[in-house]
Formats: structure tokens, sequence, C-alpha cells
């Protein structure tokens, strides 16, 4: 015997083994047409019957299943809850066979438009209303579907659906997976095995790779658009407000920056004094004056956190127009919030002369690294007679810079880490830092990678007395109890170095203390320390009443957080395009490229002449900083990912005195 019964909503076939009770408790085991062992009991049993076989009866059924008149079963069939077998004899008659009745459940389980299930073979026809609800529904998704096919036909064939354009940069970067056009790139993808990004690009939907490593990033941490407000300004008449009982510093200031730099954060001054020794001012633009905790500018730069940089480009943190209004540029005075400290003539720093103002700066000069690099020297410095801008200011500065940079040192020593080195470092090691120039010719745009020097003179100035500005921000914000967001840095592991709200030493810079606080207009943090720092300027020892942020604030700590966060992600992306950049300088001559890399790590080695890092498994096994010459290939810019093949490994030189004798 057979039986005939629904599993998952669907009508299966078991054929009987043996059978146990009568009547309604009746239970057979059984195996169904796919070889399983099953028990089925009597409620569970549509149909019994000795003929047809079970599959010759499932392809009969199937057949004709598909012929069935759904509408006029419905016409046929009575309003009140009815068996299979009953509207069976209605449709096919008295004598209606096996294979009909099956072919009739097939039929009534996959219409549930035209019939509701009431139980186990037990169906009831659906109201009127709800009938011509549902096939309405059936009709569009019908044409829906052939929509859908349509559409991915197109994107097979190479191009992107009219009716799709619009939404191009939704399907890419944040799909609703119900959209019938997701649909259609979806199964175009599947047919073509490609990604989505692929195919868009194909397409032409999206221009290139860059476009979609731009496009992932603006719908991340920019959703509604990297520009600024047009309407978000600082009014002049705001401005002359709060600048207007700053006192005029009796200076001269100027920054170091190179050409690309906009937002001119910072500048130095250097006095004479009367009783011998300088006093160094160091002056940072103080845009904290005027925008104030909780107003539209600090929501936007509290969203943003930081500029964010990348090649060929930047996101602002502030409007450019607040920017020109606090960037310290040459020829005005422009408010700033200025750290000054005596030294003597040896450039030793008098700690207990340290002094905090708010004030109008005098900017003389802005000096480009491209222009006056190359000119200063130790030797120039000392020359009286050598004629470039500030060379005096510059020569007292670096005398001190080498002094901080010392003491800075022996603190690091201290700290079981080791010395670093001043001045250029070895010409022979990777270089680190590097300058991405990209230019369009032809319509075609290509990418000059250049390295940029580091520990010059006039970086080392520059560089030396950020961080003792920095300290030294962090060492008044203590020492008067006020929180500020401190990057420190102690111990080991992935929090090592972390931003907090309360002071702490950072092992890696030597220093007891360090806050941000030299670049308000590109970091939040410099911007919130600054708020805090001119609530001391202008209060002194009764600050913590009116800072923006007294101790334990939760906001502050909130805001460290956010702000590691979203710093972190910014790194990852400028990391990302470099890497593109990158790429495409190995391609755009065309590949293979022949360069040398060195081996690091693991099998991770980095191209000589920029910041590209590629893996490199024959290599694992030789020592860190193993030179091969290699042969780069197969590029791709939308995985950034290359195809690498070791043409020569460099034998390390044995010096002689290591050699073997002969």
């Amino acid at each position: 015997m057979h039986l005939l019964y629904e599993e998952g909503g669907d009508i299966k076939v078991a054929t009987v083994q043996s059978a146990s009770g009568a009547g309604d408790t009746e239970s057979w085991q059984a195996t169904s047409l796919s070889g399983k062992k099953i028990k089925l009991k009597a409620k569970e049993v549509w149909l019994r019957f000795e003929k047809p076989e079970p599959q010759a009866l499932m392809d009969e059924a199937n057949v004709l299943s598909k012929e069935i008149d759904l509408q006029f079963l419905w016409d046929c069939a009575p309003d009140e809850e009815f068996g299979l077998v009953d509207v069976a004899q209605e449709y096919f008659g008295a004598q209606a066979s096996i294979s009909q009745q099956t072919a009739l459940a097939i039929a009534l389980q996959g219409a549930p438009v035209f019939f509701r299930r009431k139980g186990r073979g037990r169906f009831q026809r659906a109201p009127l209303e709800q009938l011509q609800a549902g096939l309405a529904a059936l009709e569009r998704k019908q044409r829906e579907l052939e929509q859908q096919a349509v559409w991915q036909e197109e994107l097979i064939s190479g191009v992107f659906p009219e009716m799709m354009k619009s939404q191009a940069n939704q399907l890419l970067f944040a799909p609703d997976k119900n959209n019938l056009a997701y649909k259609a790139l979806i199964a175009a993808c599947d047919q073509s095995g490609e990604s989505p990004a692929q195919l868009m690009i194909r397409c032409g939907a999206i221009n290139s790779p860059l476009e979609y490593h731009q496009g992932m990033f603006l719908k991340a941490h920019f959703p509604r658009g990297s520009s600024h407000d047009e309407n978000l300004t600082v009014e002049q008449a705001v401005l002359d407000a709060a600048i207007s009982e700053l006192p005029l510093a009796e200076v001269t200031a100027f920054s170091i920056d190179d050409s690309g730099t906009t937002e001119i954060d910072d500048a130095l001054s250097v006095t004479e004094l009367a009783e011998g020794g300088h006093r160094i001012g160091i002056h940072i633009a103080a845009p904290g004056l005027v925008i104030t905790k909780d107003d539209a500018l600090d929501q936007v730069a509290r969203t943003r956190m930081s500029t964010v940089y990348f090649p060929g480009d930047k996101i602002t943190m502030l409007p450019d127009s607040v920017i020109a209004q606090f960037s310290l540029d040459e020829g005005a005075a422009r408010p700033a919030l200025s750290i000054y400290v005596d030294i003597d003539s040896t450039g030793v720093i008098d700690k207990d002369s340290l002094q905090l103002r708010a004030e109008m700066v005098p900017m003389g000069s802005n000096l480009r690294l491209e222009n006056l690099e190359h000119l200063v020297s130790e030797e120039s410095l000392a020359d009286e007679s050598a004629n470039y801008a500030y060379r005096q200011e510059l020569s007292i500065l670096w005398a001190a810079a080498k002094l901080l940079h010392a003491g800075r040192q022996e603190q690091r020593v201290a700290n079981g880490l080791r010395a670093e080195q001043l001045g250029v470092v070895d010409p022979n090691a990777l270089a680190r830092d590097f300058h991405f120039h990209i230019k369009e010719l032809d319509g075609v745009q290509r990418v000059e990678i250049a390295p940029r020097q580091r520990g010059s003179i006039l970086d080392t100035i520059v560089a030396e007395w950020m961080i003792y500005c920095n300290s030294a921000s962090g060492r008044l914000l203590a020492d008067n109890g006020l929180p500020g967001l401190f990057r420190t840095q102690k111990g080991w592991g992935p929090l090592r170095t972390r931003m907090q709200t309360t002071p702490g030493p950072h092992e890696g810079l030597g220093l007891d203390y360090y806050a941000w606080c030299t670049s308000p207009l590109r970091r939040y943090s410099d911007l919130v320390n600054q708020w805090q720092l001119i609530a001391l300027a202008k209060h002194g020892i009764t600050a913590k009443m009116v800072a923006p942020f007294p101790p334990r604030d939760a906001t502050l700590m909130g805001i460290a957080a956010d702000f590691e966060a979203c710093y972190s992600a910014y790194a990852e992306y400028q990391d990302r395009l470099e890497k593109y950049w990158c790429l495409r300088w190995v391609a755009q001559d065309g590949v293979p490229k022949q360069v040398f890399v060195r081996h690091l790590k693991e099998g991770m080695s980095r191209v000589e002449p920029v910041p590209l890092h590629l893996p490199v498994p024959e290599l694992a096994t030789h020592p860190r900083m193993t030179r091969a010459e290699v042969s780069i290939a197969d590029v791709d810019l939308l995985q950034l990912t290359a195809g690498v093949r070791v043409l020569h490994i460099e034998t390390p030189e044995v010096p002689e005195s290591d050699a073997s004798p002969t």
C-alpha cells in the first residue's frame, strides 16, 4: 500500500512497510520516494492506494496539476470547508482517479491565492475580494519578474538600465535587498561571475575603482555628503566682538609648512630678552574663541572629528570660510592661543617661565619648506652672512630643539626604549613618508610619488616645538585640575596608545604629559583642549568653574572614544587610497613592472620607491630587509591586489671581518 501525505508544503508519496493500530489510531512505518524511513499517523495521510506505483503517480500528477484551471476549480468549490476527495469529484467527476486526485492536491497546495489551507487535505476557497487582490499581486509579481529579466539581460550585455541609474550609489553602497533593481543586479552578477562593483564599472554606472573606494568611505562616514553647509559661517561682527579685547602680542611670528598646507594652525616667534636669552612663542590658531560647545559649528566638528587626508584631496573638519578666518596667514594679526617659554643663551628652557595667553599675533611670514629647506643647515645657521629669512630665529630655535630632543631621549631610555636618532635618517633605510602628486594629462590621471624628507633641521624645529607645546599644554591642564583629551602611551599591546580624559605619560615620546592642542582647525581633540586652555588663560585658578568640560564629564569621555574610532577609520581610508595610487603608479606605464622590494616579515615586503606592501611568499624564510628584484603584474585596482614574481634575491654582503679565510 502507498500513502499520499504533505511535508513542508510539498505533496509526497511513501510506501508502507508495516502498520499498527486501527481506525484513527492507525500508523505506518513507510519509506519515501527518496528512501527516507518515516512514520505516518492516520490523521497525516491524505490518500491510501495500491496503484499506480509512487514514481509513476507523481510524474503523471505533476503534469496534470499544471493543466488544472484554478479559476474554474474555485468556481466549482463550495463556500464551506471541503476535503480533497469531495472537490476532486466536483472537478473531475465521480470516478476521479488517484492520479487526478494527487494532481488536485498539488494544485490546491500550491494555490494559496485561491484556496486557504484549513488542515491536512482540507481547504476553503478564498473570499472574492481577497482572490482579486491576490491575482492582482500575482500579475504585478509577473510584471516585476519580466522587468527584472530585461534589466538582467541589459546588465550582462554591458548596458546599465536607464531606470536604475538614479539608484546606482544606493545599489552599490546601501542596497535594499528586496528592491527589484538589486535583484536584477545580483542575478546578473551570478550569471557573469562578477562582483556588483565590477559589473557596474563595466556598465559605466561608476567611473572607476577609485570612485568605488571613495563612495564606500563617504557612505559610511559622510552619508549626507562631504561638503559643508554654505550657511555655516562665523559672522564678522561675532568674530570682531570675540577678539576686540585681546591684547596685541609684541612679536612677529612665522609658520613653517609645505606648500600644500592651507590650514595653518601653528606658528613660532623668537623675542630677545633684555636680561639675556630669548622668549620663544608657540602660537596656535584659536577658533575656540568663537566656536562654542554645542553650537552649529561644534556639532559639525564633533561629527567629523578630524580633517580627512588622502592623496589628491582632503575633507576638512571645518568650513573653508571658517578656516580662512582663523588660519595664521601672513600679513595681519591673527587670534591665537600662545604659549611662551624663556630659554638661556645655550637653549636651555626655564620651566618656571611658562605663560599662556589668548592674544592677537602679528603674522610676518608663512615659510614654505620647498623654498627654504635646502638652504638651512648647521653651517648656514651659524653663518651670519647667509641670506635667507629668519636665519637668526631658526638658529635659536634649532639649538633649543636639539636639547628638547635629547631630554626626551633620556626619558625614552629610562622607559626601556631605544633612543631615536636626531637628524636625517639612514639614506639606505626605506622612506616612511611620501608626497603624492596627482595630475591629469589628456584626460588621464597620472601619479607621481616622491619621498618626503624627515629629520631635516626645519622639520625637527617644527616637530620638537609642537611636541613641547602639546606637552606643556598637558601639564597646564593637569596642574590646574582641568580634564582634557590626553594622548597617552604606556605598556604594550593593542591599547598601548590611546586617548583618555585624565593625564598620563607618553612613553614613546618620553613625556609625562601629552595633550594634542596644536591643530584645532584640523582635529576635534585639539579644539576641545583649546576650550579648556582658553578658560585657563582667561580665568586662571577659577577655570574649573567656567571650563566647558568639568572633571569626570561623561560627554568628554564619549568624545575620547568617538575620536579614537573616527581617527582610526580616517587613517585606514588614507592607507587604502595610498595603496590604490601606488598600484596606479605600478600600472600607469604598463605592466609587468620591475622594481626592488625589501622583505619585512612573514613574506610581506615593501616596494622600495613607494609605500606599497605586497605579499612575496618566496621571501618568508629570508631575514628582515632582504632585497629582491620582482616583477609586478595582474594589478586589480578594485581588490587592491597584484601578482608578484621574484626575479632575483640579493645575497647580503658579508663584512670582511666575518668572511672565512681563504
